[in-house]
């Protein structure tokens, strides 16, 4: 996709959504990290339930090591990979208290440091808690980046990276956002919403006359 249809899809999207953000309830950087960490593999809604639940209980690194293991693990058992979330998070919050004084760091190595925390995780930390433009690219944002044409790319980092080298500047910090709720609405897996979709003309998917 040339520079021209980049600049009017991410034109088009924001003027769809103006204002985009992540659909996990949160309060502050902590309470993002942990729902982002409960967010693998499983949806934002099912998070938001059970974080509805444990962020009044506990919301910080030591408020949770204090609930310990049994009762985290009541909280959010409705989430899959419930046990190992668990062990991840209460490693977390330990390793906040002694390195970072139980503050979220805005750096993506220290982040990449935290038991539980890969690249995607750090990136939709700098990015929505911090502001960074960065690209979390997760599996909506792959398929979108790859069937658009908008940045093609065999692997995730692939796709990352030609994202932040073709995204313009204006629309670098929001594009994470759009690229999910787009992916997640509209360019859906199984049969994209073609009909419906604000970027159609624009987009290179072969199949997108027929897909509905």
């Amino acid at each position: 996709m040339d520079s021209l249809k980049i600049h009017q899809l991410f034109a088009r999207l924001q003027a769809a959504c103006p204002r985009p953000t992540t659909e996990l309830h949160y309060h502050s950087p902590f309470e993002l990290l942990v729902a982002v960490i409960l967010s693998a593999q499983s949806t934002d809604k099912k998070v938001n339930e059970a974080t509805s639940k444990l962020f009044p209980a506990a919301n910080t690194p030591q408020a949770l090591l204090t609930m310990g293991e049994i009762r985290l693990k009541e909280l959010i058992k409705t989430i899959g990979l419930y046990n190992t979330k668990t062990a991840n998070i209460l490693k977390m919050c330990k390793l906040l208290l002694e390195r970072h004084k139980g503050e979220v760091p805005n750096d993506r190595i220290a982040l990449e440091a935290l038991p539980g925390v890969g690249r995607k995780t750090a990136n939709v930390i700098l990015n929505t808690a911090f502001g960074e433009p960065a690209i979390a690219v997760d599996t909506h944002i792959f398929r979108v980046a790859n069937r658009t044409g908008l940045a093609p790319g065999k692997t995730v980092r692939d796709v990352e990276d030609t994202l932040l080298a073709a995204t313009p500047d204006e629309f670098k910090q929001d594009a994470h956002h759009w690229l999910i709720l787009h992916g997640r609405y509209i360019c859906t897996a199984r049969k994209p919403n073609c009909p419906t979709c604000p970027i159609r003309d624009l987009c290179e998917y072969p199949g997108k006359n027929e897909a509905f």
